[in-house]
């Protein structure tokens, strides 16, 4: 079996779902793109996200998708709640913070600092297709 490291960035490619190793805070750092599949496997995701100053990733919920989100670069604030217009869970977040999100779950995540947020995220099972670029926010509202 051939593993694979990357020896730049990569931040293009979605690079499942062979196995490969990377290091993720190096690569989500380098992501410009509002959402990078970065992996996607049959089971398990890794998306990277650039989230721009005063930007969120907008309130959601995944009926069927367990997430993962931690934070590799910037501030930022994690609202979670059972109902889309009551987030009642409210945690800061820096660098190496994480937050789990059930599936159910709505939640959202604003940028607080002065920098582009960057953050990797693991869905499992996987929830955008295989490749997924979105550079702008605006981009992967018009795919849903």
């Amino acid at each position: 079996m051939e593993f694979h490291h990357p020896t730049e960035c990569g931040c293009e490619t979605d690079h499942g779902p062979k196995p490969y190793a990377a290091n993720i805070m190096h690569t989500a750092r380098q992501n410009h793109n509002f959402r990078t599949a970065f992996w996607s496997g049959c089971h398990l995701q890794m998306t990277l996200m650039c989230i721009p100053v005063c930007g969120d990733i907008g309130v959601e919920m995944h009926s069927d998708t367990d997430q993962f989100i931690r934070v590799e670069e910037g501030q930022a604030i994690v609202r979670m709640g059972t109902c889309k217009d009551k987030l009642d869970f409210h945690y800061r977040l820096g660098v190496g913070d994480a937050v789990f999100v059930p599936s159910g779950t709505w939640h959202n995540v604003s940028n607080t600092g002065n920098c582009p947020l960057k953050l990797s995220s693991l869905y499992a099972p996987p929830k955008h297709p295989r490749g997924t670029i979105h550079h702008t926010k605006a981009d992967a509202e018009e795919e849903c």
